[in-house]
């Protein structure tokens, strides 16, 4: 994911930072512990399309 555009795209929820995790294309808010897929390189920044991140997952920032 472009570096430009992810200092740019913020959490749609709380407005938070995201963190990119490119082995699982998700963008990560450990704010609302969601991680939000990227699709053919596009951020689906949709709270209904986002995952709950696991307890292992928001432990190991």
């Amino acid at each position: 994911m472009d570096q430009k555009l992810l200092a740019i795209l913020a959490c749609p929820l709380c407005k938070g930072p995201l963190k990119f995790d490119r082995q699982a294309a998700e963008l990560l808010c450990y704010a609302d512990a969601l991680a939000f897929p990227v699709r053919d390189g596009i951020p689906v920044m949709l709270e209904n399309e986002a995952r709950a991140l696991t307890l292992e997952e928001r432990e190991n920032r």
